[in-house]
């Protein structure tokens, strides 16, 4: 699973493609070099009643780099954040349109205009507003290992006291002479990104305190906001750090903690069929495939069921090694115990949204024998059939 937030987005929906690290960089770098265009910027201007630019470059650009594609279409489970002002709250995207909620997910206020999701008409924003950092959002989707990659700007405090005013001509001026005294005031794309983490510095402390995931932030410090053209510079410098943190794990012998799946109430692992881990990475392992190892899907498999017994609790990690089943039976005498009919939970796919099929399943039981109580048929043959449910004609008139 890969997920991100502004840039992160755009960075990991190129991964999530083609989990081919290669291609991703060369695609982020020509996107990168594409927006360091001074004359696409000067056609873009427009009155900045919402914003400075109109989106139109932006979008042609994420556009081109994506195509039509949809987010439930990629190779690898995907999501990115955005900030919803219309309903004021953060908004996960698993499906749609992958450039328009990539694009929403990069929009700097001010900057850009909000993109009008295409399924409900609300407006969306940058959003590293309100989660720069989603390792939170990963976990409650059923991640068992995740790295979380803060390559947010920690901006300096030691600014200049300019006063009740502030003349932009001035700055220009103190720019330009070099003997002027030299003043530490954010400009526009800086405030932009100190915005963004004020209100998720709670998150974002919680995040570097879990326990549930590998934090790392590179040393790109001197890099600014928006600074497209220095893309070379970025790769490199994260390239070597992440070298450096890999290598620190395999001495510390920290891989097979890393790596290792724990069963959860809503995912099942390959682990509940053979007692092995997966994806444990060996001391051989390489920088380069890293993320490949952490993103990986684990293939459908033969399944040996396990009997449900009163004990287990539904879709509990406590239960014995194998999978987990729960009764779909009425409660009658009639039926002996080893007769009771089951509904087999599948394994995991890579979908997110299994949990909420299982749910359902369940809801269409139980409405199957609500008619059966009620005395009249039902019709829903394809439920029965799941759910193997008998039909017992009501014996009165």
């Amino acid at each position: 699973m890969v997920g991100g937030t502004s840039m992160g987005s755009f960075v990991g929906a190129t991964y999530a493609e083609t989990a081919d690290v290669n291609r991703m960089c060369q695609k982020v770098r020509e996107w990168s070099m594409d927006m360091t265009s001074l004359f696409k910027k000067i056609l873009d201007l427009t009155y900045p009643f919402t914003s400075m630019f109109s989106g139109s470059g932006f979008n042609a650009s994420i556009r081109s780099s994506f195509g039509e594609r949809q987010i439930e279409d990629l190779l690898l489970p995907y999501f990115c954040i955005t900030t919803d002002i219309t309903s004021s709250r953060m908004r996960v995207h698993t499906d749609g349109c992958l450039w328009r909620y990539v694009r929403a997910s990069m929009s700097l206020s001010g900057y850009l205009p909000p993109l009008c999701d295409p399924k409900d008409g609300h407006l969306l924003l940058d959003g590293g507003y309100v989660n720069n950092l989603p390792a939170d959002v990963m976990k409650t989707m059923g991640a068992q290992t995740i790295i979380a990659i803060d390559v947010g700007s920690e901006d300096p405090d030691d600014l200049t006291n300019y006063g009740d005013q502030l003349s932009g001509w001035w700055l220009l001026w103190n720019k330009w002479n070099p003997f002027a005294e030299t003043v530490k005031i954010p400009d526009m794309a800086e405030i932009q990104s100190r915005l963004a983490y004020v209100s998720c510095v709670r998150q974002l402390a919680e995040v570097k305190e879990s326990s549930y995931c590998e934090y790392i932030r590179p040393p790109i410090d001197r890099f600014k906001t928006l600074e497209f053209g220095r893309f070379d510079e970025i790769v490199d410098v994260g390239y070597h750090h992440g070298k450096t943190v890999f290598k620190g794990w395999v001495r510390g012998n920290k891989l097979p903690d890393i790596f290792r799946e724990h069963p959860s109430r809503s995912h099942m692992t390959h682990a509940y069929a053979t007692g092995q881990p997966v994806g444990k990475a060996s001391e051989h392992s390489t920088f380069t495939n890293l993320a490949e190892q952490i993103s990986r899907i684990e293939p459908p498999y033969t399944h040996e069921w396990l009997p449900f017994s009163s004990s287990d609790e539904l879709l509990g990690s406590s239960s014995p090694p194998g999978h987990h089943m729960y009764s779909a039976s009425e409660e009658d005498d009639e039926y002996d115990e080893e007769e009771e009919n089951l509904v087999r939970v599948r394994p995991r796919t890579g979908s997110l949204s299994e949990h909420e099929d299982l749910l359902a399943l369940k809801t269409a039981q139980f409405q199957v024998v609500r008619r059966e109580e009620a005395g009249y048929d039902s019709d829903d043959t394809h439920v029965r059939r799941r759910l193997g449910l008998h039909h017992q004609p009501n014996s009165e008139p």
